[in-house]
């Protein structure tokens, strides 16, 4: 493996350790959500918020689009799911 896959792996799988970016990115295995719908589902200040999508969006993890006013997010790619599936799986096998 290389050394620039490597780090995209990394840069992935940092993403996806805060519960607030994971909690976004489960929001988004239903589709694509507005931006300003983010601030009540996380419970976190607008500033905070805009910080970790542009966390996740910098690993691309998401990806973002302008409609009019609002900017909307959906993923770059639904294995992440898969991705998130998996550890979810071992994290439970590993705290029994």
């Amino acid at each position: 493996m290389n050394m620039n896959m490597k780090s995209m792996i990394e840069k992935t799988l940092k993403a996806l350790s805060d519960p607030t970016r994971l909690k976004i990115v489960d929001v988004l295995e239903d589709g694509e959500i507005c931006a300003c719908k983010f601030v009540s589902i996380t419970k976190k200040a607008q500033p905070t918020v805009s910080q970790h999508l542009k966390i996740l969006e910098n690993a691309d993890v998401i990806k973002s689009r302008k409609e009019g006013k609002n900017v909307m997010y959906s993923v770059v790619d639904r294995r992440i799911f898969d991705l998130i599936k998996v550890a979810r799986n071992i994290s439970n096998k590993v705290i029994k």
